[in-house]
This record gives structure tokens, C-alpha cells and sequence, in this order.
């Protein structure tokens, strides 16, 4: 027996269970890859350039996850198709233009500025500045208000003592 007695044991079991956990959470929450082997570039450079246009195009079918991380059969044809356009000597910009104009904006992740969606680009901005300016009306209509009761006008002090005096 130590000299702290069973009570170590049980920190230790504790702190045994906690990495653990942490650990699990690591791996859990770590980007996945849905990179076949069969699909990535002998060229590492174009390889990378591969990976870079695929985290930013979306898996129309998870639709939250970019093509390089879903398992999706149509995530796996616009790998194929990224990395084929690649090699054929396009440019990062025109292998994004060539899935936008095959598939729409949405396959984006990020959509781009423009007029068609100016709307979305800026809703933001507009209501942080819209929820600023009301809460600078709300607290000045909270300071404007009187903080408690007001004493009686002359008026209103004799109409009371008044109705005391008629309802006895």
C-alpha cells in the first residue's frame, strides 16, 4: 500500500479515462479523406493543387461536405474530374469554371461576390447593423423613462384627499 492510500489509484483511473477520451475525440474530429488511392496524382504538385480545388467544391449529394472528404459516388466523379482537368494543363480558376458551369454555383463552397448574390454577401452586415441600432434604441428608451414614481402635482394631491374623505 502507498503512502497516499487507495485514493491515487482512483486519480489515476480517472486521469487514464480522461486521455482517452481525448484521445477518441482527436481522431473522431479529425478531417477525413475520402481520397482513393487509384485517384491521387503521380505529380505532388498537382496532386496538392487537387486537394486545394476539392476542399472547396461541395459533395452535391452530403451537400455540407467538400468532395474531398465525402464518400459519395458523385464526390469520387468530380475528384476524378478535378484531378482530370488538372493534367489536361487547366487552370485552378478554369477547373472551377468548368464545375460551375456544368453544375451551378452550389457546387461551391464558398459562393463567389457578384450582383447575383450580393443579397447574400451582404444580409450579414446589414443585420449587425440593424440588431446595433436597436439595441442603441432600446437602451436610450430605458434611460429616457423616469426610474421610479413621480411625486404629485398639487392637482392630483387634493383629488386624493378628496376621495379619502368621501370614502369614509
Amino acid at each position: 500500500m502507498t503512502m497516499f492510500g487507495p485514493g491515487i489509484q482512483c486519480v489515476k483511473k480517472t486521469l487514464a479515462a480522461g486521455l482517452a477520451a481525448c484521445m477518441l475525440i482527436a481522431v473522431a474530429t479529425a478531417p477525413a479523406s475520402a481520397v482513393r488511392p487509384d485517384e491521387v496524382l503521380k505529380d505532388p504538385a498537382l496532386e496538392e493543387r487537387a486537394r486545394d480545388l476539392s476542399a472547396q467544391l461541395r459533395c452535391l449529394v452530403c451537400q455540407n461536405q467538400s468532395i474531398d472528404e465525402s464518400d459519395a459516388p458523385l464526390a469520387r466523379d468530380l475528384r476524378v474530374i478535378v484531378r482530370e482537368r488538372l493534367t489536361a494543363g487547366d487552370t485552378d480558376r478554369a477547373v472551377l469554371d468548368y464545375l460551375v458551369d456544368r453544375y451551378g454555383e452550389y457546387v461551391l463552397l464558398t459562393p463567389r461576390f457578384g450582383l447575383h448574390t450580393l443579397v447574400l454577401w451582404g444580409i450579414t452586415p446589414l443585420l449587425l447593423i440593424g440588431g446595433a441600432i436597436g439595441v442603441v434604441f432600446f437602451l436610450r428608451g430605458r434611460q429616457a423613462r423616469p426610474a421610479g414614481p413621480t411625486a404629485l402635482t398639487p392637482e392630483e394631491e387634493a383629488r386624493v384627499e378628496a376621495l379619502l374623505r368621501d370614502g369614509k
